[in-house]
């Protein structure tokens, strides 16, 4: 089959373009959201920071400024087809480039230092961008990205279960993590779950969990009722909207999952706040 040619500046404009949408549009899955649980909600401070997020977010999208003060850090899960060939420059580069421009051309909050522990120098342009890439069959690139702020980022956890802790252990691990988190991740929070794979994978699962639409679910129906249940549970806790009380702790549930090793069950939780941004485009 034939070989399609991208120059290296497609991808840039591209990505720089979904970083600034995101920023400043909401997603529909969300807002939708939103309006529902303010509809539903039984404390009336609740009720009235929900109304205040809905304001919020359409104040951003009306007038193109930044959802929350954290434009948080670039995330991209790739679908890179076989017959693609990037032409006068290199792919991850010409995402860099991309990224780069969104958050100075877009005056969007630069969070990035160059070393995690000694300097910690902003990059000034909020790169390096996090790059997720699997080679599929195809001539098209297609990326899921997120702006993932860190408030809710630090709130995250892993843990090892041995195949014995079964469905309750995973249950528990969940839950356990979101309350622990409680009031520090600005709910109402989106939860991300990656189950499998390995320590590493089970994380990046999380993370794609948490990009992924709230009105959608897994495909397997027993992780789907595990999402619901999960979801209800959450919202039982009673932190609320802002932390402030209420029934309205969590937007959604997403688990993914992937093959793990026979001695071994990863479970990763990766927790987002209410500012769940998200957003795809295809090259």
């Amino acid at each position: 089959m034939d070989i399609r040619k991208i120059e290296a500046s497609v991808i840039t404009d591209k990505v720089k373009q979904l970083f600034m949408n995101m920023n400043y549009h909401i997603g529909s899955d969300i807002l939708d959201a939103l309006h529902q649980a303010e509809a539903s909600e039984q404390s009336a401070i609740g009720k009235n920071v929900l109304a205040q997020l809905i304001e919020n977010h359409k104040i951003a999208s009306e007038e193109e400024i930044p959802i929350c003060q954290d434009t948080g850090m670039a995330v991209l899960f790739v679908e890179y087809g076989d017959r693609v060939v990037i032409e006068n420059g290199s792919f991850t580069e010409a995402v860099q480039e991309g990224v780069r421009r969104a958050y100075i051309d877009g005056y969007l909050r630069k969070s990035v230092v160059d070393d995690p522990v000694f300097d910690r120098v902003n990059t000034k342009d909020n790169t390096p961008a996090m790059i997720y890439t699997e080679i599929v069959h195809g001539d098209t690139i297609r990326i899921l990205g997120g702006c993932k702020g860190f408030g809710s980022e630090n709130m995250s956890a892993i843990k090892m279960l041995p195949p014995s802790a079964g469905l309750e252990g995973v249950r528990q691990f969940i839950l356990d993590t979101v309350k622990y988190a409680g009031p520090n991740p600005c709910p109402p929070i989106v939860v991300g779950v990656g189950i499998g794979g390995t320590f590493e994978k089970a994380a990046m699962l999380a993370k794609k969990a948490t990009l992924r639409r709230i009105d959608t679910s897994h495909h397997d129906e027993r992780y789907a009722g595990l999402e619901q249940e999960l979801l209800e549970e959450i919202n039982t806790m009673g932190f609320g909207p802002a932390g402030m009380g209420g029934v309205t702790t969590a937007l959604g549930v997403n688990i993914e999952t992937c093959p793990t090793h026979i001695a071994g069950m990863p479970v990763a939780v990766n927790i987002c706040c209410h500012a769940a941004r998200h957003g795809e485009t295809e090259i």
